[in-house]
C-alpha cells in the first residue's frame, strides 16, 4: 500500500460509519478478541510481571540497537545467509527485486507482512512482472478483492463470508456454479485447493518475522495456518523483511515475547505454528531453502530513537490496542488511510509518513486510556498521541476556527474569574434554549456533534457552584457532629 489517505480521515470515517456490514464486523470483533484476550490473561498470574520484563528488554534492545542488529547480521552470514540494510522503503523494494531477477523468479508466495504492506509489495512486483501470491487466507480474500488490510492481525475482518464467497466465484475460475460455499469450513478448503499448487510453484517465498534473534541469526514467524511454513520451506530461496526494532538478544528473550503475543492478540497461549528460521538449507536438512535473505527496515524508525516517540518501537504487532479502542470499533481499519490503524496507528503513521500527512490520526482518540492499559509491552499510547497533538498545532496543521477556539478557551481559563463567568453565562442560556425536552437539535459552532445527536443542556449549577455547595455542606455536617 503505497498512498497515504490518512489526511483525510474524517471522511474515511464518515463513510466508515454508514457501511452496515462493517458495522456487524466490528461488533463480532468487540466480543470476540477482547473476550479471548481477556480469559488467557486470567489464566497466567504473572502476566503483568512478564509485561514488565518484556518492556525492560525491548527497552535494553532500543538503547543498545546497533550492536544487537551487528551481531544478528554476524550470525546470519555465519550461517551462509546474507542480510541486505535498507534505508527507506524503496531501497527495500529493489533489494527484493535484485534477488527476484538473480533467480528468474516469475511467482512469490508471501507469509502475511505488514512490513510488506509498508513497502506496497505486491503492487511494485506486478508492475514487474512478478506475481504475488498471499498465503495466508485473510490476505489471500483481500488480495483477491484488491484491498489493504483492515487490521494488523485479521486482515480481513471486515469481509463478510458472503463477501468471501463472491470474491472467490469471480476469481476461481474452475469453480463450479452449484458449488457451495456458505459454510466457513467450505471456503477454507475452497482457498487450500487453490492455493496448494502454487505452493509448490513459487520460485521465492516472502515472509514477514515477529522477532530476529542475535544470539543465533535466526528469525522467527507466528501463524495459524502453517503457511508461514511452506512459504518459506518449499521455494529455493526465503527472503525475509523485518525492521529493525525486531532484534531481541537471545533465544529465551523471544519466548518472552511470543508469550505476551498470543494471549494479547488471539487470546491463545501460543499461535499453532511458531517457525525458527535460521540460513539456508544445510546438507543433513531434509527440506528448506537453498538460499536465505533477511531485508532489515528502517524507513524512517531510527529517527525516532532518542524522541518521545521512541517506545513505539516497543510494539510487537498484537493488534490488542485496535481491538480495544472504542473510535477503532465504531470505523475500522480502513478509516485511518494507510498500513498501521488504531492507537499505534495513529502514533506510528505520523514518525513514518509525516505529520503534514497524517495530521487527523492523532486527534482520532478519545485518550480513553484502554489501549496503553491493554498495551503487552506498557506504550504509553495516550501520551504519544497529545505529543503528535501539539506538533501538529505548533506546525500550523490544524484549522484556523479550531486554532482560534483554543486561544479563546485558553484566555478565559487563565482568568479563572471570567472563566467561572462565562461558564454560568453559557450553562444558563444553553439551559434555556433547551426548554423542556433538555436538549439542543443544533448549536453554534458545534454543527459536526449536533449533526448526528442532540446535545444536552446543562441543568442547574455549574461544576465549581456545585463543589463548592458539596464542599460547604460537609464542612458544615462535620463541625456539627464535632458540636
Amino acid at each position: 500500500m503505497e498512498q497515504s489517505t490518512s489526511h483525510t480521515f474524517k471522511e474515511n470515517a464518515h463513510k466508515a460509519i454508514d457501511d452496515a456490514n462493517l458495522r456487524v464486523s466490528l461488533q463480532t470483533m468487540k466480543t470476540g478478541f477482547r473476550a479471548k484476550r481477556s480469559a488467557a490473561v486470567a489464566k497466567l498470574p504473572e502476566f503483568e510481571a512478564l509485561r514488565d520484563e518484556g518492556k525492560r528488554l525491548k527497552d535494553h534492545v532500543l538503547a543498545n540497537l546497533d550492536f544487537y542488529l551487528e551481531a544478528f547480521e554476524a550470525k546470519v552470514l555465519e550461517q551462509g545467509g546474507h542480510v541486505h540494510w535498507c534505508a527507506t522503503a524503496e531501497d527495500a523494494r529493489q533489494a527484493v527485486l535484485t534477488i527476484c531477477r538473480d533467480h528468474n523468479a516469475r511467482t512469490v508466495t508471501k507469509g502475511k507482512s505488514m512490513i510488506a504492506e509498508e513497502l506496497g509489495l505486491n503492487a511494485f512486483l506486478e508492475r514487474e512482472g512478478v506475481t504475488p501470491i498471499e498465503t495466508d487466507l485473510g490476505e489471500y480474500i483481500i488480495q483477491l478483492r484488491h484491498e489493504p488490510p483492515s487490521h494488523i492481525v485479521a486482515p480481513a475482518l471486515h469481509v463478510r463470508k458472503e463477501a468471501v464467497a463472491d470474491a472467490f466465484r469471480a476469481t476461481h475460475t474452475h469453480l463450479a456454479p452449484d458449488r457451495d460455499l456458505s459454510e466457513p469450513r467450505q471456503l477454507l478448503d475452497e482457498a487450500r485447493s487453490e492455493l496448494r499448487d502454487k505452493f509448490l510453484a513459487a520460485d521465492i517465498g516472502i515472509t514477514g518475522a515477529n522477532a530476529l534473534i542475535a544470539e543465533t541469526g535466526s528469525t522467527i514467524i507466528v501463524t495459524n495456518e502453517g503457511n508461514g511454513d511452506l512459504t518459506q520451506l518449499l521455494p529455493k530461496v526465503h527472503v525475509v523483511i523485518a525492521s529493525l526494532e525486531k532484534v531481541v538478544p537471545t533465544l529465551e528473550d523471544a519466548t518472552t515475547i511470543l508469550r505476551l503475543l498470543a494471549r494479547s492478540a488471539t487470546g491463545q497461549e501460543f499461535s499453532s505454528y511458531t517457525t525458527f528460521s535460521t540460513g539456508p538449507r544445510r546438507p543433513e536438512d531434509t527440506d528448506g531453502p537453498e538460499e536465505f535473505h533477511v531485508i532489515l527496515l528502517d524507513n524512517g524508525r531510527t529517527k525516532m530513537l532518542g524522541s518521545e516517540f521512541e517506545e513505539m518501537l516497543r510494539c510487537i504487532r498484537c493488534g490488542a490496542c485496535m481491538n480495544h479502542c472504542p473510535v477503532y470499533g465504531a470505523v475500522g481499519g480502513h478509516a485511518y488511510g494507510w498500513v498501521y490503524p488504531g492507537p499505534m496507528g495513529s502514533v506510528l503513521t505520523p514518525a513514518l509518513i509525516g505529520i503534514e500527512n497524517a495530521a487527523p490520526l492523532p486527534n482520532a482518540s478519545t485518550l480513553c486510556g484502554r489501549c496503553e492499559a491493554v498495551c503487552p509491552m506498557k506504550i504509553p499510547l495516550p501520551r504519544m498521541l497529545r505529543d503528535w497533538r501539539e506538533r501538529e498545532f505548533a506546525a500550523k496543521l490544524t484549522p484556523d476556527r479550531q486554532r482560534w477556539g483554543l486561544q479563546l478557551w485558553a484566555f478565559a481559563a487563565t482568568r479563572p474569574a471570567l472563566y467561572r463567568l462565562g461558564t454560568r453565562l453559557v450553562a444558563r442560556m444553553m439551559a434555556l434554549a433547551g426548554g423542556r425536552r433538555g436538549r439542543l437539535s443544533t448549536l453554534p459552532l458545534a454543527a459536526a456533534w449536533t449533526q448526528s445527536r442532540d446535545m444536552p443542556t446543562p441543568r442547574g449549577e455549574t461544576f465549581m457552584d456545585l463543589y463548592r455547595r458539596r464542599s460547604s455542606s460537609t464542612s458544615q455536617a462535620a463541625t456539627g457532629k464535632k458540636g
